[in-house]
Parts: structure tokens; C-alpha cells; sequence
């Protein structure tokens, strides 16, 4: 990979920055947006974000010309759609972990499902949708993280939001921690208006929260939502000791898998698998997208009676086309891989790559939250640096997600980086260089201290 020169930020560049506003404000300025007009009452909101574009300074909404490989093609929201409009460079921003989107077994197992049985499902789950695939990916899941029965979704946010609004009523109660996914405190809010939000990974609280609640209410249900490895944050629950406390309580624990089920632990089992928790854990749903190579989600459980609830009350499950043969031959290609040697060796390469990326960043000055793996969340703190960074990262090729409000809380902004198994050493550290020279750069050109952080230090896994 060539060495490329990063362009820092000239000062009076940064002055108009400043000048113009497209620096300032924020999403949640304009999350309860009045005026009688729907339609019309959304334009402040599109000023505003077009404004950032105009500048360099709306990173979001961009496509890839090609497969998001370790390096990719990027274009902007309203790039050219030709060849001009991308530019290549090293890529963390998408999200491949062990880089089977590019494998040719999967690609594959893709190409012979398209021949054999078309690209369409043609109907519901429920409403004869399913396919050979579909049903050989059921089980397979089952197996992986020992839970009979596995309903299918056309997408994980489908997944989260559709468990938890077809088993919470509106009488029962939802614990989930602050930083869970947005599907999963969504599906909690549209169930029931009975949700407590716990300190994340804090333990200590989810008991106090069961306590109470169980010493006003011993008739109801009590569902406890965690995730498996924290999106933004990559750090875990204790699992057992959270499934311990549902039992105390007699409430039920859901984890959610997305981002660590087939890239982290003993055959790609994930947190639960490393924590001795596989067939223990009383609901497991995950998504497709992070690791096998597709869109899409599941719910897996040892009863049948909740596949049957989410059959006929899970909206996105009924009333959504179900995985397409394509996609189901995908990920069940993928879970073959992830499950053999091949993917104890990609799993392998991706942590020394998670390890390698941090070492890099941590030599200049660089807070890296969590543990170790696929994702590498570099503390920003400043929503005005991030933006500035992701500016000068696009213009030097480097391809990173710079995350504000509303992925993260207001005053959290930082850069989510995601390692795939076939990144190159080069890559990582000509990253890690670039990153940390754009960071350290916009503070100084904004007059903003480094922030360093809600930093835990790295703790080792297992």
C-alpha cells in the first residue's frame, strides 16, 4: 500500500468551518421537529445536513463501488456514480469481520441458490416463504448456540423489535441496559411503557431494578435485555451472572449476539460461548450482517411455544417477504466456514488484527474503549473534532465511521472503526497513523484538549 501525505486542515479552512455553522448543532435539535405541515417541518433538519455536505463534513449516507473489502471504493452521498466519484482507500467502516462477503465458497453457495431457486422468497414465513435453505439454516443456528428452535427475520433490527413486542404486553416489564441497541430499547418502548434503562454492564443495578419491580408486581413478566458485545463500546456482560439474577427473580434474559456470534469465541459462539453459557442463556437473537456475509436476523430458544408466539405475533417475521434463497445459502455457507478450522483461523487473524489496530493507535495517543475485536471505538468526545477528522481522513482515503448523536450520547462522538480478518499490517498501521495525525489535528485547529474519555482500560477476555 503506498504512503499517502495527510492534508491537515489549513486555519482559515477551519474558520469558515466555524463561521458557516456546519460544525455546530446536532441531530437531537431537530428530533421533535412542530408546525401543523409534516412534510414541510422536516426542511430545517435537510438544511442543516446539507450544509454539512457541503463543507466535507456529513460522512453518512455513502456507497461502495464494488465489495467492501479491506480496501474499497467510496463515494459520497451525491458522488457521481461513475468510476470519478470514488475514491479507494484502507476500509473500517464497513462491516465484514471475517471477510466473507469476498469468499469464494460463499459467493458460491450464492451464485447456485440464485440458479436453483431465484432471488425471491415470494412470501412470509408464515405464508409459504420458507425455502430448503432456510430451513437448513434453522437448524444449523440451533446447533451453533443450542437452542432448538430458530425463527428467521428478514433483518435484525426486525429481529429485536419483533421478539420483544410479540412476548412484552403492555402490563409487563422491560430492564434493559442504556447502551443496547436501538431496536431492542425501540421494541421495548412500543410493548410497554414499563421500561428501566440500567447503568450499562452494571450488575449491582439490575438487581435493584428487579428487586424492585418484583416487590410491587410478582404477577407479571419481566424481560432483561442485554447484548452480547456493546456495538459502540466493544465491552460485555457478565452473562452468567445476569442469567443468575433472572432466575432470582423470575424474570427472562435475551441477548443479543449480533456482533460477536461467529467472530469471537470457541467456534464462533460468541460471548456466550466463551462465558460456558451455550444452552443456558434463555433467549439468543442475533443479525446476519456483521459476520455472515448478508442481511437478516434470528431468534433462537429452547421453546417451542415462543417460536409459535413470534410466528403469529412478531410483525416483521409475519408480515415481512422472508429471507430470499440467496440469503439463507449465504449465511449458511458462512456459519459452515465460521464453524470449521478455516474460521477458527479467520477468527484468529481478526483478533490480531483488533489487537495490532489498537497497539498502533495506542502509540500515538490514541483511547481505544473496550475490549479487544472487531470493533475498535476510538474516544472523541467532541462531536466538532469528529466531524473535522472524518473530513480530513475522507480527503487522505481512509474510510472511517465517525459517530455522533444519535448512534452514540450527545458529547460521545468518536470514530467506530471495524477490523476485518483480511485487513494487511500495512493497512492497519497506515490507518492507525493517518487516524491519529486527523484527530490530534482537528483538536488543535478547533482549540479542543484531547479527550481521553470514558476510558476502562483493556481488560483480557475469558
Amino acid at each position: 500500500m503506498h504512503e499517502e501525505t495527510l492534508h491537515f486542515e489549513r486555519a482559515d479552512d477551519v474558520a469558515q468551518l466555524v463561521a458557516c455553522g456546519a460544525l455546530r448543532g446536532n441531530v437531537a435539535q431537530f428530533a421533535q421537529p412542530r408546525g401543523p405541515d409534516l412534510v414541510k417541518r422536516t426542511e430545517p433538519l435537510d438544511a442543516w445536513c446539507a450544509l454539512r455536505a457541503a463543507h466535507g463534513v456529513w460522512q453518512y449516507a455513502r456507497a461502495v463501488d464494488g465489495a467492501p473489502g479491506p480496501e474499497a471504493r467510496v463515494r459520497e452521498e451525491g458522488a457521481a456514480s461513475d468510476a470519478a466519484g470514488a475514491t479507494a482507500g484502507v476500509n473500517f467502516a464497513s462491516q465484514d469481520y471475517l471477510s466473507l462477503a469476498l469468499h469464494p465458497a460463499v459467493r458460491e453457495a450464492a451464485r447456485l441458490a440464485l440458479l436453483e431457486a431465484g432471488p425471491h422468497s415470494a412470501g412470509s414465513a408464515v405464508l409459504q416463504g420458507n425455502s430448503s435453505a432456510s430451513l437448513a439454516l434453522e437448524a444449523a443456528l440451533g446447533a451453533l448456540v443450542r437452542c432448538e428452535h430458530v425463527t428467521l427475520f428478514p433483518t435484525g433490527w426486525g429481529a429485536a423489535f419483533g421478539l420483544i413486542t410479540a412476548l412484552v404486553t403492555p402490563r409487563d416489564y422491560v430492564v434493559v441496559d442504556q447502551l443496547a441497541h436501538a431496536s431492542l430499547r425501540q421494541g421495548a418502548s412500543a410493548a410497554t411503557r414499563n421500561v428501566a434503562l440500567h447503568r450499562h454492564l452494571d450488575t449491582g443495578h439490575v438487581r435493584e431494578l428487579l428487586a424492585a419491580i418484583r416487590s410491587r408486581d410478582p404477577d407479571n413478566g419481566i424481560l432483561v435485555v442485554t447484548e452480547g458485545l456493546f456495538s459502540m463500546d466493544s465491552d460485555v456482560p457478565d452473562l452468567p451472572l445476569m442469567q443468575h439474577l433472572c432466575r432470582e427473580y423470575g424474570a427472562t434474559l435475551l441477548v443479543d449476539v449480533a456482533h460477536d456470534l461467529g467472530a469471537l469465541g470457541p467456534g464462533g459462539s460468541g460471548s456466550i460461548g466463551e462465558q460456558g453459557m451455550l444452552g443456558k442463556v434463555d433467549i439468543v437473537m442475533g443479525a446476519f450482517s456483521k459476520t455472515f456475509a448478508s442481511n437478516g436476523g434470528f431468534v433462537a430458544c429452547a421453546s417451542r411455544a415462543v417460536k409459535r408466539q413470534l410466528q403469529l405475533f412478531a410483525g416483521p417475521h409475519l408480515f415481512s417477504n422472508a429471507l430470499s434463497p440467496v440469503q439463507a445459502a449465504t449465511v449458511l455457507e458462512a456459519l459452515r466456514i465460521v464453524g470449521s478450522g478455516e474460521g477458527e483461523a479467520l477468527r484468529a487473524g481478526l483478533l490480531r488484527n483488533a489487537v495490532a489496530l489498537r497497539a498502533a493507535l495506542a502509540e500515538i495517543g490514541m483511547r481505544c474503549l473496550g475490549l479487544p475485536s472487531a470493533i475498535v471505538p476510538v474516544w472523541i468526545g467532541s462531536e466538532q473534532v469528529a466531524r473535522l477528522a472524518g473530513r480530513t481522513l475522507a480527503r487522505a482515503n481512509v474510510h472511517v465511521n465517525a459517530v455522533e448523536f444519535p448512534g452514540v450520547p450527545l458529547g460521545a462522538a468518536r470514530l467506530r472503526l471495524q477490523v476485518m480478518a483480511e485487513h494487511r499490517v500495512e493497512q492497519l498501521r497506515h490507518g492507525a497513523r493517518q487516524i491519529g495525525a486527523a484527530v490530534n489535528g482537528a483538536a488543535a485547529a478547533l482549540g479542543v484538549e484531547p479527550a481521553h474519555g470514558p476510558w476502562r482500560g483493556e481488560r483480557s477476555r475469558g
